[in-house]
């Protein structure tokens, strides 16, 4: 067994440990914790398989000339106001914009466009907008709109070109 494996069944144990004492013993912490673990477990089990047959569908659907068109070389700012309304309908956060980001890669999209994916998976999904909306107000969320898209742009853009010189390639096994 490798030793990143045993340290992660070891930290796994550990925590799946206190949290059936916490309820043993009637740790009100413990059991808040283990309460919440379910909780957020049960909401990604309903999200994620729909999520990644999605996924799948596009990985076999869209062909990759079309992403190429609009998101690969050549594309222009386009490509990074489409990823962003893109990124905007996505549900589950960053566990369902990796694997997009991922699928977008293979399908010959710009480094800096997947990057700007990334970050506006991030930042302005409608969920999310409309929570901050009618909590911190549609002027705020307006103007934090106005200034996080152009920074999520020019950072993806300076930071994928970046990587694009130095001839980066995404590994298809991580393990």
């Amino acid at each position: 067994m490798k030793k990143d494996k045993i340290i992660e069944t070891t930290v796994f144990s550990l925590f799946t440990s206190f949290i059936l004492l916490s309820f043993i013993l009637r740790i009100d912490s413990g059991m808040q914790m283990g309460r919440k673990t379910i909780y957020f477990a049960k909401n990604l089990f309903l999200v994620l398989p729909p999520a990644f047959i999605l996924i799948g569908l596009f990985q076999v659907w869209v062909k990759r000339e079309s992403v190429e068109k609009h998101l690969g070389t050549g594309s222009g700012l386009m490509a990074h106001l489409w990823v962003t309304l893109l990124a905007g309908t996505t549900v589950g956060g960053l566990y369902v914009a990796f694997p997009v980001a991922a699928v977008l890669f293979r399908k010959g999209a710009r480094i800096p466009v997947i990057l700007t994916y990334l970050g506006a998976a991030a930042v302005v999904r409608i969920p999310m907008t409309i929570f901050e909306a009618s909590f911190l107000g549609l002027k705020f969320t307006i103007i934090r709109y106005l200034i996080s898209i152009p920074l999520i742009i020019i950072s993806s853009e300076i930071f994928g070109r970046y990587l694009e010189a130095h001839s980066y390639k995404m590994r298809e096994n991580s393990k």
